[in-house]
Formats: structure tokens, C-alpha cells, sequence
């Protein structure tokens, strides 16, 4: 129960930091392009992690025998690639569609992945208890009456999105396939690294790097890559340890929640009712999830 519940506040925490994150998002395409933005990010989430791992691994002698090490080594960089590639295709994707989309409606769609996480868990074989499956759908209404502003259709780049938002599920479940025999902070160290590498080729290929744009851009990189990346993307890995995909899918969805909370802190900004009601019917289905239920 206290692992669950420590895992459970790290995923809150992680909601937190991505809600706050798409302020930086969207600064940040004022000043460089999205390819250019993920490659610097990336590589400045896994930049911050590293005097961790050097502390963790100069303040604690190493026990292991060298055939533990070697397994250990080789489930990291399954993790670090698996959990990269998935992470990067999404994190591609959203970025560049969120030029043509608006915030509300690329909200709503990017944030489905609350629905295929348990759709391919299911696929997968796992039964889910029906409180969990009236979570989902609670918090999927939510999210349409607080993301979703107007019926315009659905262009290209909706589609684009949605399929990053299946991406963002399938890395939700390759990190709960690895959290439990990973180290959090080495992972995500190397998934970022990962997606700061991937990103290079399309950065070449597509922008024009400007080192004055990439330095005026600083302060959203920086929210973006050290807290956003660095702490948040770990948080999770280590949030994933003791939590099944599903609930973890509940909980990070509050990001859209978290945002339009920030907006109003920070930024001034006015909820309307619907939006309200929407942020009700969202924790409702988190809370739900949460719940110990008896049975006779």
C-alpha cells in the first residue's frame, strides 16, 4: 500500500510538471523549430540526469556480481532503447502537429491515450475490474468537456495526433514493462539521449539550427528539458513501479487538468463551468481508480 501510494503521488507529480510543460511547448515554437526543440530538450533531460547517476554511483559500493551487472545492462538498454523509440515517435509527432491545431482540441486528442492504454492491455490479455473501465470512461468526458472547445472536423493533423497519442500509450506500457527491473534515473537518462539522437537526422534535414534563436529560447528549453524531461519523464518510470498502466494512464491524463489550473494561477486565465465540470469528472475517475473495493 505505501509503494502504491508513493507511486501514485510521483505520477501526480508527473501530471503536474506536463500540465505546466505546454506553456514552455508553445513558447518555445516562437523562437526554433520543433524538431530543433525535442533535439535540445532531450539532450538537456538527459544532461541533468548524469551527475545523479556519477553521485548515486560514487556514494554506494557496487555489490554486484558480474553476472548480474551484465543482465542488469542489457535490461537498461532494452529499456532505454524501447522506451526511447516510442517516446520519440510521439514526442515527433505531437510537436510538429501542435504548429497547425489548437491548444483545446490537440489537448483533447493528444491526451486519448487514456483510452489505448486499456484497449491494448486487453489486447494483451489482461481483464480489467469495471470500476477501472467507469474510470476511463469518467475521465474521458472530463477531458472532452475541458479540452475540447468547437466541432471543426477532423484534418490531417487530428489524425497525426491521435497516432501520438497511441504512441504515448505504447510507451506508458513499455515503461511498466521495465520499471520494475530498470533503474528509474538510468533509464530515462538513456531514453532521452535516445530521442535527443533520433531527432538530430530531422533537424539537419528540415530546419535551419540558429545558435542566437536556440539561446533567446532558453528558458523554455529549460522548463522543458531539465524539469519536464529530466525530473518529470523519471517520476514516471519510477511512478509506473507500483501501479498497473491503467491507473497510471488515469493519473497522467490530469495534465490537462494541471494545465488549465496553471493558466489561471500563472497566467490569469478564467474557467468556465464546462471546464469546471470537466476537471470534476476527471479526478472523480482518477479517485475512482484509486478505490479499494470489497468483495462478497
Amino acid at each position: 500500500m505505501k509503494n502504491k501510494l508513493t507511486s501514485n503521488i510521483a505520477l501526480f507529480l508527473t501530471a503536474l510538471i506536463w500540465g505546466l510543460s505546454f506553456v514552455a511547448q508553445r513558447a518555445g515554437m516562437e523562437y526554433i523549430g520543433p524538431f530543433t526543440f525535442n533535439a535540445v530538450r532531450s539532450f538537456l533531460g538527459g544532461l541533468s540526469l548524469l551527475p545523479l547517476i556519477i553521485f548515486i554511483k560514487i556514494s554506494k559500493p557496487d555489490t554486484r556480481s558480474e553476472r548480474r551487472k551484465h543482465a542488469q545492462h542489457i535490461n537498461l538498454a532494452r529499456a532505454g532503447i524501447g522506451c526511447g523509440l516510442a517516446l520519440f515517435s510521439a514526442m515527433t509527432i505531437q510537436q510538429y502537429c501542435m504548429q497547425f491545431v489548437g491548444a483545446g482540441k490537440g489537448g483533447f486528442i493528444s491526451a486519448l491515450y487514456i483510452i489505448f492504454v486499456p484497449l491494448i492491455a486487453i489486447i494483451l490479455g489482461d481483464k480489467l475490474k469495471k470500476e477501472i473501465v467507469i474510470s476511463v470512461f469518467l475521465a474521458l468526458f472530463g477531458l472532452y468537456l475541458l479540452c475540447y472547445k468547437a466541432n471543426t472536423g477532423f484534418g490531417i493533423y487530428d489524425l497525426l495526433l491521435m497516432l501520438s497519442a497511441f504512441l504515448y500509450a505504447v510507451h506508458i506500457l513499455v515503461v511498466n514493462y521495465y520499471s520494475r527491473v530498470v533503474n528509474p534515473v538510468k533509464a530515462s537518462c538513456l531514453q532521452f539521449f535516445i530521442v535527443g539522437i533520433l531527432s538530430l537526422p530531422l533537424v539537419l534535414l528540415f530546419e535551419k539550427v540558429d545558435l542566437n534563436a536556440v539561446i533567446a529560447c532558453k528558458i523554455p528549453l529549460f522548463f522543458a528539458g531539465i524539469v519536464t524531461c529530466g525530473i518529470a519523464y523519471t517520476l514516471q518510470i519510477y511512478g509506473q513501479k507500483y501501479t498497473m498502466p491503467v491507473i497510471a494512464s488515469l493519473i497522467l491524463c490530469m495534465e490537462s487538468v494541471f494545465a488549465v489550473i496553471g493558466g489561471v494561477i500563472i497566467l490569469g486565465e478564467t474557467m468556465t463551468i464546462k471546464e469546471i465540470l470537466g476537471c470534476v469528472f476527471m479526478i472523480s475517475g482518477v479517485i475512482l481508480s484509486n478505490l479499494e473495493f470489497e468483495r462478497t
